[in-house]
């Protein structure tokens, strides 16, 4: 085996009851507001939602939904999400779901910040930060992507017809909860 350094920012709570155990305290310090991303709305119907819903309200915290995002997420979806953030103070993103939820939360947190195109400066070509990105969180509902632990993000635009994928460690959640 070759030699080689790994270095992961993600902390990652895993098993049962962390979501309940441990949410309220990683959201302290993000602000008063808290944009919770998903999908469909599994969520909604397995339960999860209602709880971590109860969970950011019992912490003070204000909750913007954005939901919708779908299997792979689009750029305008991207875009949705960075303008609801700005219009809101959003601190924290929180998305719970699967990879392609936390994809487009990667994106929105890092158009949510920036002031340029974004899509030209950081997904036709691999971009340069001189800021940092909305802070990322997540709770994961289907395993298999790894995305919960890096900064890889694939995000298709449409207009142009072009899917890309690009690694930003400065987007890796930094808190992930696992339940088992």
């Amino acid at each position: 085996m070759n030699n080689f350094i790994f270095e992961n920012a993600t902390k990652v709570f895993f098993g049962k009851g962390c979501v309940k155990e441990y949410l309220c305290c990683l959201t302290k310090g993000y602000g008063d507001t808290v944009m919770l991303a998903y999908g469909g709305g599994s969520i909604k119907r397995n339960g999860v939602y209602d709880e971590v819903t109860a969970i950011l309200k019992a912490a003070g915290k204000n909750i913007v939904e954005f939901p919708g995002i779908m299997a792979n997420p689009t750029y305008a979806k991207v875009l949705e999400g960075a303008k609801l953030a700005k219009e809101n103070h959003v601190g924290l993103i929180l998305g719970v779901g699967g990879g392609s939820v936390m994809d487009c939360c990667k994106a929105v947190s890092i158009a949510a910040r920036y002031q340029g195109d974004v899509w030209a400066d950081f997904w036709a070509r691999p971009g340069i930060f001189d800021f940092d990105p909305l802070p990322l969180g997540v709770i994961v509902t289907v395993a298999g992507t790894g995305s919960e632990c890096n900064g890889g993000a694939v995000i298709t635009n449409e207009e142009l017809k072009i899917k890309t994928g690009r690694d930003y460690p400065k987007c890796n959640p930094r808190s992930e909860v696992r339940p088992a």
